[in-house]
């Protein structure tokens, strides 16, 4: 695994695809608290669930003053079919040859129904409005994650 990124670094910056098709990159979210999350694979239970709970928790997140952005190893319409599917309402981006992954720390060995792999490592990142790393969760659980993400931001039910 690559460096882990700590509280006060300089979030790595980057240029990705988006599933709508354009490019978003690390620069037209400044002046904004951003939650960046990384996740491994569109379409399966775990990232679907951590998917829509963000969703869910989106409009609280956005009046608290964060964007939030997904980033998987996916192609661009892998993504598309995932946001359409689950009306998610926030960007997608794909890094398919995990470049940005390593940058943050995001891509390693990994246990997976009991075997050593090497993939994404789910993890999110809470930058703040200059581009610095205000948190860095490594190896989160798809399920529940969230809700924990939320009550350290101080945001407590998903309308609030």
């Amino acid at each position: 695994m690559t460096r882990r990124l700590l509280p006060g670094d300089l979030a790595p910056a980057f240029e990705l695809s988006t599933a709508a098709g354009g490019r978003l990159d690390s620069e037209g979210l400044r002046g904004r608290r951003v939650v960046l999350y990384f996740y491994p694979a569109a379409g399966t239970p775990g990232c679907t669930a951590e998917a829509c709970d963000f969703r869910d928790s989106l409009a609280s997140l956005t009046a608290a003053g964060y964007a939030v952005v997904g980033v998987s190893p996916d192609p661009p319409a892998d993504l598309r079919r995932f946001s359409d599917e689950h009306q998610l309402a926030f960007p997608l981006l794909a890094d398919p040859d995990h470049v940005v992954h390593e940058r943050y720390g995001a891509w390693g060995e990994k246990e997976l129904e009991g075997r050593t792999v090497t993939g994404a490592v789910r993890s999110t990142f809470v930058l703040d409005a200059d581009g610095r790393i205000e948190q860095a969760l490594y190896a989160v659980p798809a399920r529940g994650h969230v809700a924990e993400l939320r009550r350290t931001l101080g945001l407590t039910s998903p309308g609030s």
